[in-house]
């Protein structure tokens, strides 16, 4: 008889502190990047035409830095969780 597909909830390998924050860093970046992308694009008709002052320049630049951030921080999360399993599955 086969077995079972294995569910998340299966797993012999636990989810670590710095796997979540990881996770939700990146994801939180990643969403906080592409409104602040949408922003400036909607505020050129909206009628903004002086990007330099107040908020503008971190709004304009956000997205530019933040998505390789979060890039870099979700090869990271699959780097560390491919490291954990492999450990794991040597260790059975």
């Amino acid at each position: 008889m086969s077995k079972a597909p294995a569910t998340p909830g299966d797993s012999d390998v636990p989810v670590r502190r710095i796997d979540r924050i990881l996770a939700y860093m990146s994801l939180g970046l990643i969403v906080l990047s592409i409104v602040c992308f949408f922003v400036v694009i909607a505020a050129r008709p909206l009628g903004v035409t002086d990007f330099s002052g107040g908020l503008w320049p971190t709004i304009t630049v956000l997205p530019l830095v933040g998505l390789p951030i979060a890039f870099l921080m979700i090869v990271a999360l699959l780097i560390m969780n491919i490291v954990r399993r492999n450990r794991a599955n040597r260790g059975r």
